[in-house]
């Protein structure tokens, strides 16, 4: 079952993996990786995706999305 992604991304480049890396800072332990910017994001969705049926299957909560955040 495909979910609505509303959830922050945070796409950078990494040298020592030599790959974008795509966190998802609100749902930790979720990031993806990439050759491209468009793969490590529709990584990500599908790791999302996964990460949310998980936390379903083992009762943990999931945290609703709070769009963009500010750091500082």
């Amino acid at each position: 079952m495909p979910y609505d992604i509303r959830y922050e991304i945070i796409l950078y480049w990494s040298r020592d993996d030599e790959a974008f890396i795509a966190e998802v800072p609100e749902l930790p332990g979720c990031a993806a990786d990439g050759t491209t910017y468009q793969e490590a994001v529709a990584n990500a969705e599908v790791v999302i995706q996964e990460w949310i049926e998980t936390a379903r299957e083992l009762g943990r909560e999931i945290p609703a999305p709070r769009g963009r955040l500010v750091y500082t």
